[in-house]
């Protein structure tokens, strides 16, 4: 086997699909949950200031939703993170399945963290008078609405990183059917599939070693020019570099 080849696995393994840690799995949650959560917050303004014009909604949500705002929201998921794992006992660093994830989201009080930012938010924006005092009270007034829709945004979130997670597993298999028929096409397409999903779900290992198998040996043979025919030991390092 060339160094080429081997130089080529390699690259596919540290840059293609990254290893995990709990740094990148908690990234990956900071920026996922924090554009969850914002996205609730503009639909719970929606509900509760049903008569205010979509323009000036926006002009509210982004008066509350600072640079501080969300600093204090990464804050948040951070400490439900580590409060979670506590509780939960998750001693290892990381999340192995996305069952853990939704119990640490569930009992590190998110939500409630997410109230107290809130909170923060309402004031100083009418601090510096870019909200007045009657939009400020009916934001409080209407906060428990607000709450209910960014956690109804969390769980269909999680729910649906389950269900991308499913897929990936549904592709994966399809792939194996398509290897064994030597159906590269069709094995390109189910394969890209599964890359589409990666990119919506947190870095799980069991998922992501599943599917660096395959890419290991998908780009083996599409590097061989479509050519099934690999050597043992070259199936031997696709496997080992996992």
């Amino acid at each position: 086997m060339s160094n080429e080849l081997q130089n080529n696995l390699e690259l596919n393994k540290n840059n293609n699909l990254e290893n995990i840690t709990y740094e990148n799995q908690k990234s990956f949650l900071e920026s996922n949950l924090g554009q969850v959560i914002n996205g609730g917050i503009n639909l719970g303004l929606k509900a509760i200031l049903p008569e205010i014009i979509e323009d000036e909604i926006i002009e509210i949500k982004d008066s509350i939703i600072t640079e501080g705002f969300q600093a204090g929201i990464k804050t948040a998921i951070d400490n439900t993170i580590d409060l979670g794992k506590s509780i939960l006992g998750i001693f290892t660093g990381k999340f192995e399945n996305m069952s853990q994830i939704k119990d640490v989201v569930k009992k590190g009080g998110l939500i409630d963290s997410i109230s107290d930012v809130l909170d923060w938010g309402i004031k100083k924006a009418k601090e510096n008078k870019l909200i007045n005092n009657n939009t400020a009270k009916l934001i409080k007034k209407g906060k428990d609405t607000i709450l209910d829709t960014v956690n109804n945004n969390i769980e269909n979130n999680l729910t649906s990183q389950v269900e991308s997670i499913e897929k990936i597993d549904k592709y994966i298999s399809n792939w194996n059917k398509y290897y064994e028929n030597r159906d590269f096409d069709n094995m390109d397409k189910q394969f890209k599939k599964v890359e589409k999903e990666l990119k919506n779900i947190v870095p799980l290992e069991q998922v992501i070693k599943k599917a660096r198998q395959v890419e290991n040996i998908h780009n083996l043979i599409k590097n061989n020019g479509k050519n099934f025919n690999l050597s043992q030991e070259e199936l031997d390092l696709a496997n080992k570099l996992i």
